[in-house]
């Protein structure tokens, strides 16, 4: 039994469920119990399909009536790496020197036990809200995103469920709590290029077609072009080379192939389409008989400040003595899905740690971001019904 009003005793507990993508490890049966006693009416949404594994994922619902408040969270995380290397054993949720030590402590298992704190000391001192509560959790964030937040809003929808706002418990903090709220992500495309030429002796190079000067040439003239200054909330977008791959072990032969596969991280200012036919352009302009695949993991959005952002800036700045910047830095986070559905707005812990060995939370800090959900949590409904 775990204390849902005890945020810290709660995420030791998560911390502890080994739930590395795709496993539920537990996770999500600890969860459903502490919100079932809180009055929560929760659903159980397994997917699969094929060539994936089987996800399992948690909607729970407090209240029946509008407007529907969201917390949107993973309990899935990335595998520990060396458990050697650790200082303790990742899944043991060690507490020392007033750090919660262990996988998932930061991202983002302590943001949901805090929320879930939050909830269960409102209940105590305020009653049920003026409206409804729920949960949208996922066991895969961190893997493919196939078989998680999409198909559970696609189960929403089908159901006629509606969210009209989303707090996405995501590390967003830099340096401090609370000192970063995000309401928007960068696109990312992940692209290989492969160009093909004609193998031969390099001593008869006349008699060859090198690939590999031709896309040393296409990848300059890619990393030479200047793709936007950035926007008032997005930084410049990025192209960055991340591998280069010819397979030739020979020091005397033209290869007949060579590939590179390369990352760009996009703002408002583009589209997947757009950056593509870019692409594409440039890369007949250099002229060589070549394939692009191009996978896109997300397009670049914003959220436009509105009621719930305010209200996690006012009540932060209230409770931390900051006043937080609205960044879009980063990498992706299921946002990118629940966007498309309500507004979204993601603000968690510090997440220097995050994915790294000793990850780690403070005890004070998993506290006061519990304090300061559930004075968003209280604050939105009284905004809601004004």
């Amino acid at each position: 039994m775990v204390d849902a009003t005890d945020p810290v005793a709660l995420a030791q507990a998560l911390v502890r469920c080994p739930s590395v993508t795709p496993a539920e490890g537990g996770a999500l049966d600890l969860l459903q119990s502490v919100l079932n006693d809180l009055g929560f009416t929760c659903h159980r949404l397994p997917f699969s399909e094929d060539g994936t594994p089987d996800v399992d994922n948690l909607y729970a619902r407090l209240g029946d009536s509008v407007p529907n408040l969201c917390f949107a969270g993973h309990t899935d995380v990335v595998p520990t790496g060396t458990t050697a290397a650790w200082r303790f054993d990742p899944f043991a949720a060690k507490i020392i020197d007033g750090r919660l030590y262990g996988r998932g402590a930061t991202d983002m298992k302590g943001a949901i036990a805090a929320f879930v704190g939050a909830i269960a000391r409102s209940l105590s001192t305020r009653g049920a809200p003026a409206g409804s509560i729920s949960l949208l959790i996922t066991g895969d964030e961190e893997g493919p995103a196939i078989n998680g937040t999409r198909k559970v809003l696609d189960w929403l929808d089908a159901k006629d469920e509606r969210l009209d706002a989303c707090l996405v418990g995501e590390p967003t903090s830099a340096t401090a709590l609370g000192d970063m709220i995000k309401i928007g992500r960068r696109g990312s495309m992940s692209c290989l290029l492969t160009v093909y030429g004609v193998q031969g002796h390099t001593a008869y190079a006349d008699l060859a077609d090198n690939p590999v000067h031709r896309l040393i040439t296409m990848l300059s003239t890619i990393l030479a072009e200047t793709l936007d200054d950035g926007t008032e909330h997005f930084q410049p977008s990025t192209i960055q080379i991340t591998t280069i791959d010819v397979g030739n072990t020979a020091t005397n032969v033209i290869p007949d192939k060579a590939s590179s596969r390369f990352n760009i991280r996009f703002n408002e200012c583009h589209t997947s389409n757009s950056l593509t036919g870019w692409l594409r352009e440039t890369l007949d302009n250099v002229g060589s008989t070549y394939d692009l695949q191009v996978d896109t993991s997300g397009e670049a959005f914003l959220t436009p400040p509105g009621p719930l952002t305010n209200l996690i800036a006012d009540v932060t700045e209230r409770i931390t003595g900051r006043r937080p910047a609205l960044g879009t830095t980063g990498g992706t986070s299921d946002a990118r899905f629940i966007k498309d559905h309500c507004p979204v707005t993601e603000f968690g812990l510090v997440g220097q740690t995050m994915h790294k060995i000793d990850e780690h939370a403070t005890i004070t800090d998993i506290e006061t971001l519990t304090h300061i959900y559930q004075a968003v949590i209280e604050g939105y409904f009284k905004i809601a019904v004004q």
